[in-house]
């Protein structure tokens, strides 16, 4: 049976990795943050004070990815090390745009997620799935919401973990700033492929999201 492919690309803080995640489940599809390997990448970079694009670069050939499902829910590991927590924090959500804006490293995570999409059914999410890296994908959604609901959101959900760390305005400013860095980056900008449905979840609770999600790969899946 031929693989389904599922692409979900959207700005920072659209709650893609969430909502794929739930979407992936109810499927009984395999689930690729694909953000978390740019997220790992970058996380490496700065465990080891690696800032221009030389040495990052030079980082590269050291570092061993690997995707690892532990009670349903992706872990990810570097060098042996599960680091799904680690990559959590705005220091490396900026440095996880940096380092996407590299073409080098973009070529790095390139032939792994093209590899999980041709063997097993996926929901992918990203900056650029439907557009670069699964252009052929059977649904194409391109999930987004307001950047003050999208910093809203990322408020809430850093607080929990590290109460007082930032502040909303602070967090607005990362999200605007992130939205700056993907859409004018030079390699694979942040856009919607003219194929994609338009998810806005604005005004929607989580529970109202996920159904917008499941109905539009109904709508194009045809079941």
């Amino acid at each position: 049976m031929k693989a389904v492919n599922i692409a979900i690309d959207g700005p920072s803080g659209a709650g893609k990795s969430t909502l794929a995640r739930k979407l992936a489940a109810r499927l009984g599809y395999v689930y690729v943050d694909t953000g978390a390997l740019y997220r790992a990448i970058a996380y490496d970079c700065i465990s080891h004070k690696a800032d221009s694009e030389e040495q990052i670069l030079a980082r590269l050939p050291e570092i061993r990815l690997s995707l690892g499902y532990i009670d349903g829910a992706q872990h990810v590991f570097v060098n042996g090390e599960d680091v799904s927590g680690s990559i959590r924090t705005a220091e490396v959500s900026m440095g996880a745009s940096r380092v996407a804006a590299i073409p080098k490293v973009r070529e790095f995570l390139f032939n792994l997620q093209q590899e999980m999409a041709k063997t097993h059914s996926v929901v992918m999410d990203g900056r650029d799935i439907g557009t670069v890296v699964l252009p052929d994908a059977d649904v194409k959604i391109f999930l987004t919401a307001s950047a003050e609901k999208r910093a809203e959101r990322r408020y809430i959900e850093l607080n929990e973990k590290q109460p007082g760390k930032q502040t909303y305005e602070e967090v607005l400013a990362d999200v605007i700033r992130r939205d700056e860095q993907d859409m004018n980056r030079e390699i694979a900008p942040l856009r919607q492929a003219p194929d994609a449905v338009l998810v806005d979840t604005t005004d929607a609770d989580l529970a109202q999201a996920e159904e917008m999600l499941l109905n539009a790969c109904k709508e194009k899946l045809g079941s």
